[in-house]
């Protein structure tokens, strides 16, 4: 039976916050337009949501046109940027990855633009470890569709989401799939969903997910 393990990006994997809001900021400087620097407080608040509406909501003063305008232009600086700085990997994460990718099929499914999952596996030299990622910025389909996807085209007899905040939980359901909590990510989650506190509580987590010895 052919068994995987999709995870969420931000909030899950790493928290790339700093970085993002380095590079959004050094781009929204250069702006003609009357837009507000990024905190990273904010920028937190944005993570995990598709792009679009992080565009509505950073350049909120200006048209929605334009501000789709400016998010594209701000989207490639951040690829490169983080390409080359990356971000902060949780604790153990690699070493969590190697253990599970002997059993599991691994993927990443991200409400992220095209180039960010890439940029985050070569500057943390991650690639080897997953074999499949899709996101909302080449498909333009929900998560939820996004990760019916990666099952499908997989074929996947069995699978798990992990991600930190509801909106992960909620495509996970829609979807039609247990859901593993990354608890120490950004959001919370229905009281009683399994959860994971680290990273390296994961493997066991799964193991009671799918019903493994």
């Amino acid at each position: 039976m052919k068994k995987g393990i999709i995870f969420d990006l931000d909030g899950t994997l790493w928290d790339s916050s700093k970085a993002v809001v380095d590079s959004w900021n050094e781009k929204i400087s250069t702006f003609d337009e009357d837009v507000e620097l990024i905190t990273y407080e904010q920028m937190q608040g944005y993570m995990g949501k598709p792009m679009d509406e992080i565009a509505f909501g950073v350049f909120h003063k200006l048209p929605k046109e334009r501000a789709l305008e400016l998010l594209k232009i701000c989207e490639l600086y951040e690829n490169e940027y983080i390409r080359l700085h990356g971000g902060v990997l949780y604790p153990q994460l690699e070493k969590v990855l190697a253990e599970l990718q002997k059993n599991y099929f691994l993927a990443i499914v991200s409400n992220c633009q095209v180039g960010y999952i890439e940029a985050f596996l070569e500057h943390h030299r991650l690639g080897s470890y997953f074999s499949d990622t899709e996101n909302y910025g080449n498909t333009l389909l929900s998560k939820a569709e996004n990760i019916r996807l990666i099952v499908e085209r997989n074929h996947l007899e069995r699978a798990v989401y992990v991600g930190d905040i509801m909106s992960d939980y909620q495509s996970t359901m829609e979807a039609g799939l247990p859901f593993i909590h990354a608890a120490y990510g950004f959001g919370s989650v229905p009281e009683g969903t399994p959860s994971i506190r680290h990273l390296q509580e994961l493997p066991d987590r799964v193991r009671e997910i799918f019903g493994e010895e």
